[in-house]
């Protein structure tokens, strides 16, 4: 009996091995590195490889970088979803590069806030605005800022940073400040053109924006929130106002690769993604504004300038410059802005 048991086991063991073992599921996103890809690893993922068992993959990259790589492999996709920025996913779904989104298949999509339902193949996942702001240790006592007009302060000579990969920010402020809006933004070139002055950088990434203020070279700038807050827990002394014309509203939203064979998957990835508890963690981490209304953010969190918790705030402390419009004139924008106001 005993080598007859012990024979059994062997053929079993035998085929076990032959036997290979399923492979758990894999879903493959396209986003951001550093602490963004850890925000979805955390918030989002971690989730969803609990209620699904998947394992989640990720394709990491600049924002245009990836759109380029998207265009190359279009039909057969690397990534099945992709997150990028609001205008940016208008240039996706103008090349079919994006799914049509079944929402039926969203539920948690029926909370979403009206800013963040961007086409009907992206949507938002969380809000910031870039905004002012400014270290007043280094500036003249008692300078605020209640207004983007502030900028334009004689005093800032050759104080001020904004992001050089996209001023669209600057621009939309300019136009405003001018009678204009962003679809009449030459309204603003003479504006633009007066603060030349006062800018000293222009920043390359979030890592560079850091540096510049950190170390003082800079001491204002046109900032993401979510970026001055993780400065702010780095005890980088800066303060975030937001001024009485808003921030300028910016989404990051979420999608389905056309030609992904993990369709099913990705739904039920984007759904989480959109659930009011993921959403408070995402803006406890990151400083995020919730894009669906029914997410319970710490009261601390709420408070700061930047994150939205309510439709009213959505509407009246941020400027929104039409995603679509933004993607159309993105190019346009940045090179008028190399020429005439980073060129020296």
């Amino acid at each position: 009996m005993t080598s007859l048991r012990a024979s059994f086991f062997a053929v079993s063991a035998l085929i076990a091995s032959i036997i290979p073992v399923q492979a758990a599921e894999k879903l493959v996103v396209s986003t951001w590195g550093g602490s963004f890809r850890d925000l979805i690893d955390e918030a989002i993922a971690a989730k969803f490889k609990a209620e699904t068992g998947a394992e989640v993959e990720y394709i990491t990259g600049g924002t245009i970088d990836r759109l380029n790589k998207a265009k190359l492999a279009k039909g057969s996709p690397e990534s099945d979803v992709t997150f990028t920025t609001a205008h940016v996913g208008w240039l996706y779904v103008n090349d079919g590069l994006f799914e049509t989104l079944d929402f039926s298949k969203i539920p948690n999509a029926r909370n979403l806030v009206d800013q963040a339902r961007i086409s009907p193949a992206h949507i938002g996942t969380w809000g910031y605005v870039y905004t002012i702001g400014y270290r007043a240790d280094l500036l003249p006592k008692g300078m605020t800022f209640g207004s983007w007009a502030d900028l334009w302060d004689p005093r800032l000579k050759n104080s001020l940073a904004a992001p050089d990969f996209d001023p669209s920010h600057i621009i939309a402020v300019s136009a405003l400040l001018s009678g204009g809006d962003p679809a009449t933004w030459e309204k603003g070139q003479a504006k633009l053109e007066a603060l030349k002055p006062n800018f000293r950088a222009f920043y390359t990434n979030d890592a560079n924006s850091q540096q510049l203020i950190a170390t003082g070279e800079t001491p204002v700038q046109v900032v993401l929130t979510m970026n001055a807050y993780y400065m702010k827990g780095q005890d980088v002394p800066i303060t975030v106002v937001i001024p009485k014309e808003g921030g300028v509203l910016g989404i990051d939203t979420v999608a389905i690769n056309t030609g992904s064979r993990k369709a099913e998957l990705a739904y039920k990835f984007i759904n989480i993604a959109l659930d009011p508890t993921v959403q408070a963690k995402i803006a406890e981490l990151k400083k995020g504004s919730p894009t669906v209304t029914n997410a319970k953010v710490d009261p601390e969190t709420a408070k700061l300038p930047g994150v939205f918790t309510t439709p009213e705030q959505w509407k009246t402390q941020a400027i929104n410059i039409d995603p679509k419009l933004r993607a159309e004139k993105t190019a346009l924008w940045r090179k008028w802005f190399t020429e005439n106001i980073m060129a020296r």
